[in-house]
């Protein structure tokens, strides 16, 4: 057997995606309109699927502050943060994230991926125990694979049945940490944050809230679901990405526990990866300013999620989430009635994205969507126009 024959199913449904039409898994955007709408072979398009919550990728004061970090300080790094890397940016962001988030300490990484592989990798290692809902991001796998912590999976959004797996483990040595997600990204539903902290309180676990997709979206501050929920002082460790809200990329990670800088000492994904580029860094400054100074972003997107949830629940479809949000997520049978809708969808002029197993919960086949701020009520009508076209028989 070769070295890569054990990817020729993958081929095979690769190639049946191919043959049903557009290659959904690597669409090219030739030009960016706008932050809903793009240019594909030379049509506009409708863009209802990049988790651009806030629309904040083509703002001007984001885009003017990137140009004067360019002058200013180049192209690149060319470093790690323990060598050559480190520049007055990158400590100024960090520190804008601290006072932002309420915590003592903050580390930003060159992606959201590296955030969770190296906030979870510093903070767990082979003697500890890492409990995880089973349905988190592949990022927070990876991390718990990287720190060598034991790891134990419970049921998605399940406090008892995590709090049942710590009962039994109450006489292991080693630390325990608790790793969930603010806003889960496939059906973009929400946990029950208080019965997770109550949990990890009588167990004396530490609570890492993963807020990639509701930071900049939940809460009166846009600090996410922990905020929302008033429960900032009782979550450790917060980590989160720039490429959703902050329209750029990158990530960071946050806590008020005095050991937290040690991290940065003892994380590999921290230690030998080159630091974000300059113009990064001055863009997420200010888009960090942006969500503090304008919530009415925060207001029209739950407009738009909530007008988007309410079209498509009436054109009979199968949400995967009962609660309108930023994401809105559609059911389908199976991967060939995926990619056939996904197809006719990008015929009408709309853009969304597939989600399909191994990489989905529950091995569920989705048509996701996710809102923006920046899109208005007649573009989230003709997304809903073009579902109710897309699903006709053929």
């Amino acid at each position: 057997m070769g070295l890569l024959d054990k990817y020729k199913e993958l081929q095979s449904r690769r190639d049946m995606m191919l043959a049903m039409g557009e290659n959904a898994l690597g669409l090219v955007m030739d030009e960016m309109i706008s932050p809903t709408r793009a240019r594909h072979k030379g049509r506009e398009i409708i863009l209802a699927g990049t988790n651009n919550y806030l629309g904040l990728t083509m703002d001007p004061a984001c885009i003017e502050a990137a140009k004067r970090a360019l002058d200013s300080f180049g192209t690149g790094t060319t470093g790690s943060r323990v060598a050559n890397g480190t520049y007055n940016l990158h400590t100024q962001l960090e520190q804008e994230f601290a006072a932002f988030l309420k915590r003592r300490h903050a580390l930003v990484f060159s992606t959201g991926y590296q955030a969770n592989l190296g906030a979870i990798a510093g903070l767990a290692g082979p003697e500890d125990t890492i409990y995880l809902d089973a349905d988190s991001h592949a990022s927070i796998y990876d991390g718990c694979l990287l720190s060598g912590a034991k790891l134990v999976r419970f049921r998605h959004n399940d406090a008892a049945n995590l709090d049942r797996r710590l009962a039994r483990a109450a006489d292991e040595p080693g630390g325990k940490l608790v790793i969930i997600e603010g806003l889960y990204s496939m059906f973009g539903d929400v946990p029950p944050l208080a019965d997770f902290v109550e949990v990890k309180d009588r167990h004396g676990a530490m609570l890492l809230v993963d807020e990639a997709h509701s930071f900049g979206v939940l809460g009166a501050n846009g600090r996410g679901l922990a905020e929302q929920d008033g429960l900032e002082d009782e979550v450790d460790v917060v980590a989160g990405t720039f490429s959703k809200s902050l329209g750029a990329v990158g990530g960071f990670a946050a806590s008020n526990d005095p050991l937290f800088e040690m991290i940065r000492l003892a994380s590999r994904p921290y230690m030998f990866t080159a630091s974000p580029s300059p113009s990064i860094m001055a863009s997420v400054s200010e888009a960090l300013r942006q969500i503090g100074k304008r919530p009415e972003l925060r207001e029209n997107l739950r407009r738009n999620g909530q007008q988007l949830h309410a079209g498509l629940k009436a054109l009979g479809l199968s949400l995967a989430c009962d609660e309108p949000g930023p994401v809105v997520a559609v059911r389908m049978a199976n991967e060939l009635e995926v990619l056939n809708v996904w197809n006719r969808l990008l015929a009408g002029g709309v853009y969304v994205n597939i989600a399909l197993p191994p990489g989905t919960p529950n091995a569920t086949c989705l048509l996701r969507c996710s809102v923006s701020a920046a899109h208005n009520s007649a573009e989230v009508e003709q997304i809903i126009a073009a579902f109710a076209e897309a699903i006709k028989p053929a």
